[in-house]
């Protein structure tokens, strides 16, 4: 079985075990041989998918209960396998998702890290750094470079405390690891988009389309 997580920047897949990415250009002359299960935030590509032979849809498959409005494909998977607590998508947004007894009740979105360094540079070429992951966050910078991740870094962090309090959290995406180590209820899940996808496929029975 192949499935496949289309993003606003790259493309993932997961197939017996094995997960890799490939670029949207790459992927526009990908052809599977073999039926490709999708979920898809990518505006640009929606018409594009709808002429690909077997490929098939997921998003109409999701019985997600929620009133939250406009809610991506890529966060009701995430939150999928999830009953209870907070699932945190950390890739290039940052998305927080509340769930209680398989209830969403929820959510925000915060700028991912690079995102958020990328909005320091536009202010000012001086304020202009790469990402510092031991940048000391219990003692006032002394540098701008230490400034601007401390910045960065104690925005997000306080803020998802104030979320999750003594709730599980579930990380993931491509930064999720790396926050994962400041909470200590926290599951850093790599799988956790791709085990929602296969839940909607046992869900209802789309592997006899294979």
């Amino acid at each position: 079985m192949l499935l496949c997580d289309i993003g606003n920047s790259n493309v993932h897949f997961l197939q017996n075990g094995r997960q890799w990415s490939i670029s949207l250009e790459e992927f526009k002359s990908f052809v599977p041989e073999e039926t490709l299960f999708y979920i898809n935030v990518n505006e640009a590509l929606k018409t594009f998918l709808k002429d690909r032979k077997n490929f098939i849809n997921l998003e109409p498959y999701f019985n997600f209960d929620t009133i939250y409005q406009g809610i991506g494909i890529d966060r009701v998977a995430a939150c999928y396998t999830i009953s209870d607590g907070i699932v945190i998508d950390a890739g290039s947004a940052i998305t927080v998702d509340i769930m209680t007894n398989g209830l969403h009740l929820g959510g925000y979105i915060l700028p991912g890290l690079s995102a958020s360094l990328d909005t320091y540079s536009k202010i000012s070429p001086a304020l202009k750094t790469y990402f510092n992951p031991s940048v000391i966050l219990d003692a006032l910078p002394q540098k701008t470079a230490d400034a601007v991740n401390y910045g960065i870094l104690k925005s997000i962090l306080l803020m998802l405390q104030n979320t999750c309090l003594e709730k599980n959290i579930y990380f993931t995406g491509g930064d999720g690891k790396f926050f994962s180590k400041f909470f200590k209820h926290s599951i850093y899940d790599k799988m956790l988009v791709f085990r929602g996808m296969q839940k909607a496929i046992e869900e209802n029975d789309l592997s006899k389309r294979i």
